[in-house]
């Protein structure tokens, strides 16, 4: 990336995306609590969550894009808990 200034609103705009994935990924939670709970919820959409957290995270760290990182960062831990939870947890 280059060193140039980013303008207000794209600012602005990327960190409600940031908060919106992170909140995306914490969602997870009571899916998780279901799962614990003797109520499993298919495995197959966290996994998948997780599986593109992990490229995405992988990506952004190779270019520096941090806000992408952060973003997607959640998404690896939340995402590997629903899914391990929901298979063994049944």
């Amino acid at each position: 990336m280059t060193n140039t200034r980013i303008p207000t609103y794209l600012h602005i705009v990327s960190t409600i995306g940031i908060l919106t994935a992170c909140f995306m990924y914490v969602s997870y939670i009571p899916q998780i609590i279901n799962n614990l709970n003797g109520h499993p919820t298919p495995p197959y959409q966290p996994a998948v969550a997780a599986v593109n957290c992990i490229l995405w995270v992988w990506y952004a760290v190779r270019v520096k894009n941090w806000p992408v990182a952060i973003a997607n960062a959640p998404g690896i831990l939340f995402g590997i808990i629903a899914a391990i939870t929901a298979l063994f947890y049944q």
